[in-house]
């Protein structure tokens, strides 16, 4: 195994293969590859930041937690986006209302990024999220509510049911689905 340095070398070779290979080898190092990955989601270079969220997203400890909410908010659409998977894989409470403000950005996949995110909160974002669907915005109601009908949280089930009278399409097809993956969709009845 090559020295930690040498790894940092290989994360900025420009080669994605070399880069891949030395992310995963940064985030197996864990607590001891930390300061120098904090250090470059500072740098310059968007290329360097990505792959330093990217060894991130592999190191449990609160450092990398917080620079992986911080890279949400990163120049970068690429940065943005890498911070958002992260944090779908790893889901943190303390994320969610930066997750919440990206539900209404100008970035389509962000937005949906960032939805899967916290959808993959589950009950920690339940209540967080039924707020959001009531937002006047469209777009940051259909992203709430498409993060609720993917949270496995039987708590959503109230908002998923009061969506589905929402004026957006988008809306209610979510709260449809929502309710439809909980076995709670339509129930036919006689009169």
């Amino acid at each position: 195994m090559l020295p930690a340095l040498d790894w940092f070398a290989e994360l900025a070779s420009g080669d994605d293969r070399r880069a891949e290979r030395a992310s995963e080898a940064l985030a197996r190092l864990g607590p001891r590859s930390l300061p120098r990955l904090l250090q470059l989601t500072q740098s310059d270079s968007a290329d360097l930041r990505w792959w330093a969220v990217r060894c991130l997203a592999g190191i449990y400890e609160p450092g990398a937690d917080r620079a992986l909410v911080e890279a949400l908010g990163d120049p970068s659409p690429a940065v943005r986006q890498a911070a958002a998977v992260a944090l779908r894989q790893r889901p943190l409470a303390d994320a969610i209302p930066a997750l919440l403000a990206r539900l209404g950005c100008d970035e389509a996949l962000l937005q949906r990024l960032a939805g899967d995110a916290l959808a993959a909160c589950g009950a920690e974002a339940t209540a967080a999220l039924a707020l959001a669907a009531e937002d006047p915005a469209p777009a940051i109601r259909a992203g709430a509510v498409r993060a609720l009908a993917l949270n496995d949280d039987p708590g959503a089930i109230p908002a998923l049911y009061a969506a589905l009278e929402d004026p957006s399409s988008m809306v209610e097809y979510w709260a449809g689905e929502g309710l439809d993956r909980r076995g709670l969709g339509m129930i036919y009845f006689q009169p």
